[in-house]
C-alpha cells in the first residue's frame, strides 16, 4: 500500500494491520518518520512540543483541560502556550504566536501582511470578527495591473516588486484584539520573538526547501537576498538564522504599540522599499499607512447539523462560500455515505463549484460594492441550489445563481488568482474565549521585498486585474483606492447552543474554502476526531476539475471519473489547525502536511 493510501486507510479505519511505525510514517510529513519529526528541524523545543509532534506523527489528537493553541510552527506554538499558561487570553497568545510565526515562517505571514480574526467571547457568548485585510493605496487606479497596451500583466510580473504591496493590517489587528480582549502586558508578548530574532532560530525543513525552490525570485532585491542567501547560498535546514532588524522592529512595537509601525522609521522603511523597487515600483505612501484602520464586522453564520458555522464575511469570501457549501449539503445524508464514498465527494465537489460561481460574481469588499450576504446564505436559496445536486453525475456546467438582493447592479464573473500561502492560528483559553485567525502575506514570500526585517505582502494581486468581464459587466472585485481585495481566508468557529465546539482554519489560497469545509464535514458527519479531520486526504473542486491528493484508492478516483469529473492529482498542502471542545475537555490537531502542532494545558 502506498504511503498516502495507508494514511487514508488509517484515518478511515479500514487498514487491516499496520505497525505503530508504519502509522507514524504514514501520517508524518513526507520524508520524515514519526521518530524523526519529534526530534529534528526546530531547535530547542519543550517537552510539550516534542510530545505534540509525536502525537501528530502517530495520528493522535492532543488532549487538555483548560486551554489549547494550534499553529504552523512549534516555536510559535510554544510562545502562545507560555502566555496561556501564565493566565493570558486567546488574544494575548495570538500576538505572541503571530510575532514568532513572522520570524520562523516568514514566507506565509507576518507584520507586512494582513489577517482576519473570528472571536467567541467567553463572558458574553457573543461572536464577532476583526478585518485586518490590507488596503489598496489611495493613489491606485483601475489600470494598476494593466500594461501599456491595456492588457493584464502576467501574474508574477505583478507580484514581484512594489506594485502589489497593500497597506499591512496585521500589526494594528494585533493591537486592537489585545485592547479589546487581552489581559497580559503588551510588551511581554514580544519577548519570545525578540529573543529568537537576536539569538537565532533553527531553519526548518520547510523554510529551507521553499527558499531553495524560489531561487531567482528572492534574489532581485538586496535586503531579501542578504537575508535568505547569506554568503550567496540559500539558508540551509538546521542552520541558525538571526534577524536583528526584526528584533528592533519588535522592540519598537513592544514599547510604542502599532503606531510605531504605521508612523516614523518603520513606515519610512516600508514606503522606501515599495517605491524604490525600480523594476516594479508601487504606490504605497506614508499617508496610506498612518490612516489604516481595522474594522470590526459581524460574523456570517449558517446552520449545519444543529450547529452554527460562523466565519468571516466580506471582504473575505471564506465565510460565505464555506457557508454556502455546507448549506447545500445539509439536506444530504453524508454520514451514511462515509468518507470513502464517491457520491459524497460528488456532492461536496459540485456544491463547491456552485458556491465558487457565486463567489466570483458577488463577493468583494462590501464597503465599496453591495454584496447580497443575506441572500447568498438564505436557506430557501441554498435549497434551490442544492436541487441541482440531485442527479448521479457531476454537473456539466455551473453558473452563478440569483440570490435575493435589493440592489439592481449585476456583476461580471471574476477570475482573480489567489495562490496558496498563508497560515492559521486556533486558540481556546481558560476563560472560555475562542479565537480563529488566518493571517497572510498572500503568495509565498509575498512581494519578495523586505523592510525592517520582514517581508511585504503582494495582496493587491488578489484584486481582479481587469475591471470588466468579457460581456462588459463590471467586476465587483476590481481595484479601487482604499479598497480591500477579496480573500478566501476562512477562519471559522463552529458553535452549538451558543458555545464553541470547533475552531478551524487553513492556509491554501482559494483552496482554503475546500479544506475548511472538508474538516467540518469530516468531524460533524463522519465522526472523525480533530487530528483525523485535518489529516484526512483533500479533494477540492472549485472550477470543474476535481483536484485530489496522489495515491487515493483507485476505486474512489475511478468512480469520480465515471461520474464525469476530470480528476487531477496534485499537491494540496493544506495547513489546517483545529481544536474541538468536548464535555471531557479540549482536543487539538495539526495538519501533517506542514510543521505545526497543538499544545494544551
Amino acid at each position: 500500500m502506498t504511503r498516502t493510501g495507508l494514511a487514508l486507510a488509517l484515518l478511515l479505519g479500514s487498514a487491516t494491520f499496520v505497525s505503530a511505525q508504519q502509522a507514524a510514517d504514514a501520517l508524518a510529513p513526507e520524508g520524515a518518520s514519526g521518530a524523526d519529526v519529534t526530534t529534528d528541524g526546530f531547535g530547542d523545543l519543550t517537552q510539550a512540543a516534542r510530545d505534540a509532534l509525536a502525537a501528530k506523527a502517530d495520528g493522535r489528537p492532543v488532549a487538555a483541560q483548560n486551554w489549547m493553541v494550534a499553529a504552523a510552527h512549534p516555536l510559535a506554538v510554544q510562545a502562545g502556550a507560555r502566555v496561556l499558561e501564565q493566565g493570558g487570553t486567546a488574544a494575548d497568545a495570538m500576538v505572541a504566536v503571530q510575532v514568532v510565526l513572522g520570524l520562523v515562517e516568514p514566507q506565509s505571514s507576518g507584520l507586512g501582511g494582513g489577517a482576519f480574526l473570528v472571536w467567541h467571547d467567553g463572558d458574553t457568548g457573543d461572536i464577532t470578527t476583526l478585518d485586518g485585510r490590507e488596503t489598496a493605496p489611495m493613489a491606485a487606479t483601475p489600470t494598476l495591473f494593466l500594461d501599456n497596451n491595456g492588457e493584464p500583466l502576467e501574474f508574477m510580473e505583478a507580484v514581484v516588486g512594489g506594485r502589489s504591496v497593500g497597506t499591512p493590517g496585521t500589526p494594528r489587528l494585533m493591537e486592537v484584539a489585545h485592547r479589546k480582549w487581552g489581559r497580559a502586558n503588551w510588551a511581554g508578548l514580544f519577548e519570545d520573538g525578540i529573543r529568537l530574532a537576536e539569538e537565532g532560530f533553527t531553519v526548518s525543513p520547510r523554510l529551507a526547501g521553499l527558499v531553495a525552490e524560489e531561487g531567482d525570485a528572492l534574489s532581485r532585491y538586496p535586503a531579501t537576498t542578504d537575508y535568505f542567501f547569506p554568503s550567496g547560498d540559500p539558508i540551509a535546514q538546521g542552520a541558525t538564522l538571526t534577524n536583528p532588524a526584526y528584533a528592533e522592529t519588535l522592540r519598537m512595537l513592544a514599547a510604542d504599540g502599532a503606531d510605531a509601525f504605521y508612523t516614523g522609521e518603520i513606515a519610512q522603511d516600508i514606503v522606501a522599499a515599495v517605491r524604490g523597487a525600480e523594476d516594479n515600483p508601487g504606490l504605497l505612501s506614508q499617508e496610506d499607512l498612518s490612516s489604516y484602520d481595522v474594522v470590526e464586522r459581524p460574523a456570517v453564520c449558517v446552520e449545519y447539523r444543529d450547529h452554527d458555522v460562523c466565519g468571516m464575511g466580506p471582504p473575505s469570501s471564506g465565510g460565505l462560500t464555506v457557508g454556502q457549501i455546507l448549506g447545500m449539503l445539509a439536506g444530504y445524508d453524508l454520514a451514511s455515505m462515509g468518507a470513502e464514498s464517491a457520491d459524497a465527494w460528488r456532492l461536496i465537489g459540485d456544491a463547491s463549484r456552485l458556491a465558487f460561481a457565486d463567489r466570483g460574481r458577488y463577493m468583494a469588499d462590501s464597503d465599496y460594492v453591495p454584496v447580497p450576504v443575506e441572500g447568498l446564505l438564505d436557506p430557501a436559496y441554498l435549497a434551490r441550489r442544492a436541487e441541482l445536486l440531485s442527479g448521479d453525475d457531476s454537473l456539466p456546467e455551473v453558473s452563478a445563481g440569483n440570490p435575493s438582493w435589493s440592489h439592481a447592479m449585476l456583476w461580471g464573473q471574476d477570475s482573480a488568482l489567489e495562490l496558496p500561502s498563508t497560515t492559521h492560528i486556533s486558540i481556546v483559553d481558560s476563560y472560555g474565549n475562542a479565537l480563529s485567525m488566518t493571517t497572510t502575506i498572500e503568495n509565498g514570500f509575498g512581494s519578495r521585498l523586505m523592510a525592517a526585517g520582514f517581508l511585504l505582502n503582494n495582496e493587491l494581486t488578489d484584486f481582479s486585474f481587469e475591471t470588466h468581464d468579457a460581456n462588459g459587466w463590471p467586476i465587483a472585485n476590481a481595484v479601487a483606492p482604499g479598497k480591500r481585495p477579496r480573500s478566501s481566508m476562512a477562519p471559522t468557529i463552529v458553535r452549538q447552543d451558543g458555545q464553541p465546539v470547533m475552531v478551524i482554519g487553513s492556509p491554501g489560497g482559494s483552496r482554503i474554502i475546500g479544506y475548511v469545509a472538508k474538516a467540518i464535514v469530516a468531524h460533524l458527519d463522519w465522526g472523525m476526531d480533530i487530528q483525523q479531520a485535518v489529516a484526512t486526504p483533500n479533494l477540492v473542486n472549485r472550477f470543474g476539475t476535481m483536484d485530489v491528493e496522489a495515491d487515493l484508492p483507485a476505486a474512489l478516483t475511478d468512480d469520480l471519473t465515471a461520474m464525469g469529473f476530470e480528476v487531477n492529482e496534485t499537491d494540496l498542502t493544506s495547513g489546517l489547525q483545529g481544536i474541538v471542545i468536548t464535555p471531557e475537555g479540549l482536543q487539538g490537531g495539526a495538519d501533517p502536511r506542514r510543521e505545526g502542532i497543538a499544545i494544551g494545558g
